[in-house]
């Protein structure tokens, strides 16, 4: 017999997914949130079938389970924890401890791989087409290697899995890839799909006019009150204002923190440690702590949400060299031109300010520090014509 204990999420469930192709009615799987992890454990040390196999996967075991997990190994248990996240590296030192974040040809794993992989190798589960498949789009959609593949089924996936109860989830995705040559969605899941993408895209309109801006330990933050679609949010947040370091996602009623970001300088994983949370570089999360809240939601509270740059603009546009105007919300103008190859200068209402290598650079500082933003055609004519008046030019 064997037991799994693994997590809630995606990557977390199509673990169970496989141990239910490979076992059968062999395996007792228990889906749990981070926190709940060490409570399952606990029990299973005091209580459980000490003859059962235990898989812990997509999850880390605090010290004192650590301790108890040696223990139990040496008096003859079986357990073996299979794991992505580079926080759980540690666990490696253990016998028991299987912790792999990048595979050799430099792809990011996931639980549901790693697991896989094991299966596999140890002749415990069957290959076919509609496994591979499967697990390839866990494991691009808990990457995020989906959108840079655009495998839109990837996410797809995980749209699903929100949409129905995990028990349906794992009831159809077991049915089908026991069944099936190859990977699909059905009729129904088409439609439901469908529908859950223009709930998406209302929903992160609205949040992106909410997302405020702030400083903390160093990073220029956005921070945004949401208890939905939090990587969904987090990717758009972040490719509409580049110039943040991460988005930090606040679910007040759930007093938990969810930390995203685009930019392969900032690990949200050290963000999260902060807190007691963990997880990915580029994804992770917390609780929200006394002290988290005390920095993103105290300090934020009073804070104006960041004007978005106007999408139909005529003729102030971004990367002009002749000059784009940015205002801020202290009425505040920057005009960036260029001056020759490789210098752009700012001026601040109309007077020398600061120099910059590129363009990017400049719009960068004025969003980071002066939280500015690009001004709207009839703002930028009239400066123009101010400038005109008074003879100067750029």
């Amino acid at each position: 017999m064997y037991r799994l204990l693994t997590h809630n999420d995606l990557d977390g469930v199509g673990c169970g997914i496989l141990a239910k192709c490979a076992f059968k009615d062999d395996v007792t799987i228990r889906y749990n949130s981070i926190s709940g992890l060490n409570r399952e454990v606990e029990w299973f040390l005091e209580h459980g079938d000490k003859e059962e196999q235990l898989f812990i996967t997509d999850l880390s075991v605090n010290e004192e389970n650590e301790s108890r997990l040696n223990l139990f190994t040496e008096e003859g248990g079986s357990v073996n924890l299979i794991d992505h996240h580079k926080t759980s590296l540690h666990l490696n030192e253990h016998s028991w401890g299987n912790v792999t974040v990048k595979y050799p040809d430099e792809r990011l794993t996931s639980a549901t791989s790693l697991f896989y992989d094991y299966l596999t190798e140890e002749e415990l589960l069957q290959p076919s087409s509609a496994i591979k498949e499967f697990v390839e789009l866990v494991r691009q959609y808990d990457t995020w290697e989906w959108e840079k593949n655009e495998n839109r089924a990837a996410k797809r996936l995980n749209d699903l899995f929100y949409l129905i109860s995990i028990d349906e989830f794992e009831e159809k995705m077991v049915s089908r890839l026991s069944s099936e040559e190859s990977f699909f969605f059905d009729d129904f899941e088409e439609k439901i799909l469908e529908m859950e993408e223009k709930k998406i895209e209302r929903y992160l309109r609205r949040k992106k006019r909410e997302i405020v801006q702030t400083q903390i330990g160093g990073h220029v933050a956005g921070v945004v009150y949401a208890e939905s679609y939090h990587s969904e949010l987090g990717n758009e947040l972040g490719k509409v204002h580049p110039h943040l370091d991460y988005i930090a996602i606040l679910n007040i009623g759930g007093r938990r923190m969810g930390f995203r970001t685009i930019h392969d300088s900032v690990d949200v994983s050290e963000v999260a440690g902060q807190f007691g949370g963990g997880g990915h570089a580029k994804a992770s999360g917390s609780s929200l702590t006394a002290e988290a809240y005390q920095y993103f939601v105290e300090k934020t509270f009073h804070l104006q949400a960041i004007k978005e740059d106007p999408q139909h603009n005529s003729y102030n546009l971004k990367e002009t060299s002749k000059g784009v105007l940015y205002v801020d919300e202290t009425g505040h103008s920057y005009f960036i031109y260029e001056v020759q190859e490789n210098q752009w200068k700012v001026l601040k209402n109309h007077h020398d300010f600061k120099e910059f290598q590129s363009f990017s650079d400049a719009e960068r500082s004025l969003k980071r520090e002066h939280r500015a933003w690009l001004a709207k055609d009839e703002q930028f004519v009239d400066y123009l014509l101010h400038e005109f008046l008074h003879g100067k030019r750029h």
